[in-house]
């Protein structure tokens, strides 16, 4: 189990947690592995204590033990930990302090270039690279081997925090990590043991009657999405910071304004060798 403080005891109470207070119906059996995913909560203090490279490599080998799409293993991880390269890298992911206090910081790539040479090497021509469907393959790998990344660091103990801004300087940071053409930052993932005070408590999600569809899509009423929203002010009030969900989520998808640049990833991923047509 992870050691992140506040957790509560019970397993049921982690997934009434997880849902504002409520159980969204009668739960099944519950094991460890359970537990750790109900137990998630995004770490941004860290300990300075180093994080050795044996930890490293387990936890690299749980990413390369995500699924993968018809195992073409399209996806590459870069390792940042000196110092004054992680300075530079924050500056480009939101200037964010914790990625600078992290002992590691890994960003996953979606990565066609390896499987590009391949069949370069053999003669034969890569147009099936160039269409949207590829660039979505390579990104679902990226994510997948990042979450399992996430779970094996949690269950040693160890905190995370995803960074997509990673994305708001794609052209810039593909440069400065030297990733070939056909490849492009997805999401960082900043790794480290979390401070004492640094776990807060379990972030509550929407209820499952939003976002489970039973044989076909119900759009959500109002109702519930405001219960939602009022439920999560609460536990932002509560954390210090009061905020609601919904103005979050109409600040977001207003204006392109809140992309902080990502609105010009579809140019930069064609320039990249990745048209996505």
């Amino acid at each position: 189990m992870t050691s992140l403080a506040h957790a509560p005891a019970d397993p049921t109470d982690l997934v009434a947690a997880r849902y504002g207070g409520n159980l969204p119906g009668l739960l099944g059996p519950v094991n460890q592995t359970l537990e750790l995913l109900y137990n998630h909560r995004s770490i941004r203090q860290f300990e300075p204590t180093p994080l050795d490279e044996a930890t490293l490599t387990s936890l690299i080998a749980a990413g390369q033990s995500a699924a993968t799409s018809s195992n073409l293993q399209t996806w590459s991880v870069v390792e940042v930990r000196d110092p004054g390269h992680k300075d530079t890298v924050a500056a480009l992911a939101g200037d964010q302090d914790f990625i600078r206090e992290a002992p590691v910081f890994l960003v996953f790539v979606a990565d066609w270039s390896r499987n590009r040479l391949i069949a370069e090497h053999r003669g034969e021509p890569t147009e099936g690279v160039e269409f949207i469907d590829s660039t979505l393959v390579s990104v679902v790998d990226a994510a997948l081997a990042a979450q399992n990344t996430v779970i094996a660091a949690e269950s040693l103990g160890l905190g995370t925090v995803y960074v997509g801004a990673v994305r708001n300087h794609v052209e810039e940071l593909s440069e400065l990590l030297e990733l070939p053409d056909g490849a492009f930052p997805v999401v960082g993932l900043a790794i480290g043991r979390p401070r004492p005070d640094a776990a807060g408590s379990i972030k509550p999600r929407l209820p499952q009657s939003v976002v489970r569809h039973r044989e076909r899509y119900a759009v959500p009423g109002t109702e519930a999405l405001a219960e939602y929203d009022a439920t999560l002010q609460a536990y932002y009030q509560a954390e210090g910071e009061p905020r609601g969900w919904i103005d979050a989520v109409v600040q977001r998808v207003r204006s392109r304004l809140s992309l902080h640049g990502r609105d010009r990833i579809r140019g930069v991923l064609e320039r990249r060798g990745l048209p996505s047509r």
